[in-house]
C-alpha cells in the first residue's frame, strides 16, 4: 500500500526524506558491491568488463555525493 502524501506516520519521517536517505544508500551499496563485479572481471581477464563496472561504479558514487549534497539542504526542511 502506497500513499500520495508524505505522512511518516509508519517511519516518524516524511516520505521524501526517506527515499532521498534510502538512495543515497542504494548508491553507496552498489558501489561497494561493483568492487566485487570488477575483482571478477579481472581475475578473469576481460578488461572490457572491468571498464564497464567501473563506469557503473563511478556513476553510483556521482549519485551517492549528489543525494548527500541534497540530504544536506533537504533534512533542514
Amino acid at each position: 500500500m502506497t500513499s500520495s502524501t508524505e505522512t511518516g506516520n509508519v517511519t516518524g519521517t516524511k516520505d521524501k526524506s526517506y527515499n532521498l536517505i534510502w538512495f543515497t544508500e542504494a548508491c553507496l551499496s552498489n558501489a561497494l558491491r561493483l568492487e566485487g563485479y570488477i575483482d571478477d572481471a579481472e581475475r578473469d581477464g576481460d578488461q572490457e568488463l572491468a571498464d564497464f563496472f567501473r563506469k557503473a561504479q563511478a556513476d553510483s558514487r556521482k549519485g551517492a555525493e549528489q543525494a548527500k549534497a541534497m540530504l544536506r539542504s533537504k533534512l533542514n526542511d
